[in-house]
Order: structure tokens, then sequence, then C-alpha cells
């Protein structure tokens, strides 16, 4: 039976600052005294506060950022539990559990690495850029190996972008409206850049966000025959494998078909097509 990571606790930190990011998210960064090791990018935490509105069940976001004793959540502002955390007052205890799941694997040079990006769901790529520049899990890999798609309804929800681009990868971006970038979505950008040249056809995707954009690049990748992983945005009750309430159907040739079902908290949230199907 699938269980938590062996790293992972609860403990509580202090909220240090509450930042606006685009039209509707904030930059939630935590203090806690003693420092957590480095997390691999796409992992994840289960937060709670005691504050007024927030509800009963703990929600999971991916680590945006880590420094010192320090972690950063990118939060889209979207129900009662999102909008009680961009509410946080500076010092307000904060409840938090991890890190938990499993992040991306090695992004190495074998192959252009293409991380496609849908509103909110750049928050695990930040890490991963830095760590894949810096070689924190593998081979160093140069800028010029990587390139974020990202893609959003608006320019509004292009959530940090400017930051993206400061890391120096290829950065391009999609909005639904054109109001930024190429005038529509992550992968219609995406296939442009084949087409023109721009984007290496040879490459490995890395895809998180909402679940048609995930089942799209899951086609996609198929077709092109690509190596594909996605970072899964599941419903997830208790974050530790327990309520069984976020299955991810496999596929019997894969590394988890003896049974039917992942559990996206435990042996996820990232998973290879390999081995899942959406």
């Amino acid at each position: 039976m699938p269980a938590p990571p062996a790293d992972a606790r609860t403990f509580l930190t202090e909220c240090a600052s509450v930042e606006p990011c685009g039209e509707d998210g904030v930059i939630l960064r935590l203090k806690r005294d003693e420092p957590l090791p480095p997390l691999r990018a796409a992992r994840f935490f289960m937060l709670s506060a005691d504050v007024p509105g927030f509800p009963t069940i703990p929600r999971p976001f991916s680590v945006y950022r880590q420094e010192s004793g320090e972690l950063e959540f990118l939060i889209k502002v979207m129900g009662r539990g999102t909008r009680a955390l961009a509410d946080l007052s500076l010092g307000t205890t904060v409840r938090v559990t991890g890190p938990l799941g499993n992040g991306w694997p090695e992004i190495d040079g074998d192959a252009h690495a293409v991380m496609l990006a849908g509103g909110i769901g750049s928050a695990p790529f930040f890490m991963a850029i830095e760590q894949a520049l810096a070689g924190s899990h593998g081979s160093k890999l140069e800028a010029s190996d990587m390139t974020l798609v990202y893609g959003a309804a608006t320019k509004g929800f292009l959530y940090d972008i400017e930051r993206f681009a400061a890391l120096g990868v290829r950065v391009v971006a999609a909005t639904d409206d054109g109001t930024d970038g190429f005038h529509g979505n992550a992968l219609e950008a995406l296939k442009q850049g084949w087409e023109t040249g721009e984007i290496p056809t040879d490459c490995r995707l890395y895809a998180c966000g909402p679940d048609p954009m995930l089942r799209a690049t899951e086609r996609l990748a198929r077709e092109r025959e690509l190596e594909c992983w996605l970072s899964l945005e599941d419903l997830m009750g208790c974050g530790v494998g327990i309520c069984n309430g976020c299955p991810v159907p496999t596929l019997p040739e894969g590394a988890m078909g003896d049974w039917p079902n992942a559990k996206c908290c435990v042996e996820g949230p990232v998973f290879s097509i390999a081995d899942v199907t959406l």
C-alpha cells in the first residue's frame, strides 16, 4: 500500500508576507525557524489556518519557491480557503503538512525540455527550471535547453511571467484572447513553435494545468511518441493516501498497472503517461 513520504511532517509556520500576483493571485510566503532540506520541484504541502472562513479540510499547494527557512506558494483565489489564505495577516500561524507527493523526474539534456503551464499550473515549474539550471538533481542544463510555454485565458492570469523570463529560458506566452503573446492556447503555441523551428520537435513534455489541457497534452504526446509527464491538479482530501479521494486511472502495461487506480497525492502528483491515462 503506498504510504506518505518518509520526510513528511506536520508543523507550524508563520505568514511572512502575502503579495498580489496577477489579476486574482497571491504569493504566500511562510517562515519556519528550522529550514527544510532542498525540495524537488512539484512536491506539495497541505495548508490550513485557524482563521475565519477557512474550511475544515486543508488545501494542497505545490511549493513555488524555497529559500532558507521560507516556503512560497503561488495561489489563485478561487474559494473560501484560498480567499482566507490571501487575507492572512503577518505573523498568523499556518499549519503545514509536507512535503508530500513525488516531484518532476530529473530534467536532463538528452532532449529539449518543453514545459507547458496553464494558468496557475505554472507553480511547479519555477523551481524545476532553477534546479535544472543548477544541476541539482542530475545533469546541468543550459537555459537554451528549456522552453516554457505559458498559456492562460488572458494576460492577467500569466502569473509572475516576468520572473520566469528572468531565469533566461525561452518563454512563450499564449492567451485565449490575444492580450499577450500567441493568440490561442498553449498547445497551439507549441505546435506553431514546432512548425517555425523555434521549439525543437525532439523534446520531452512536462505539463501542469487544467484537466482539458492535460488530456490534450497526453493525446499530443502519444500521437508524436514523446515522453511526457503530467503534474495533476486533483482534489485531495487528506494528501496522505487515506481518503482515496484522488484516483488516477493506471495503464495495465505501466509501472503501476497492478491496480486500476493510483493515488494522486501519494504516487503523484507527477505521473508519466507511460503509467497513467486521463
